[in-house]
């Protein structure tokens, strides 16, 4: 899991210098919902789930979630939500 969380972190500090849906396909839709989630979906320890579920917002550039209207959140980012509400 960590090598994962911090290739995703290492693909989303590219923020502003690549495109961001080219951000987003690469580091959301590929890793965080294939990779990411899969191991979040099978890890059965909630604490230990809770704090890796935090290291992954924490990755995230702030600046995607500025104009989204409250209660809303990124396309990619949908089943990772469900996971958090669940």
């Amino acid at each position: 899991f960590l090598h994962f969380l911090q290739l995703l972190s290492n693909i989303l500090l590219w923020d502003g210098i690549v495109q961001e849906d080219t951000l987003r396909d690469l580091g959301l839709s590929k890793l965080l919902n294939r990779y990411l989630l899969l191991y979040l979906l099978n890890t059965s320890l909630a604490l230990d789930n809770i704090e890796k579920c935090d290291k992954v917002v924490a990755c995230l550039p702030e600046r995607w979630f500025q104009d989204l209207k409250s209660g809303s959140t990124l396309p990619e980012l949908l089943n990772f939500c469900q996971h958090l509400l669940q």
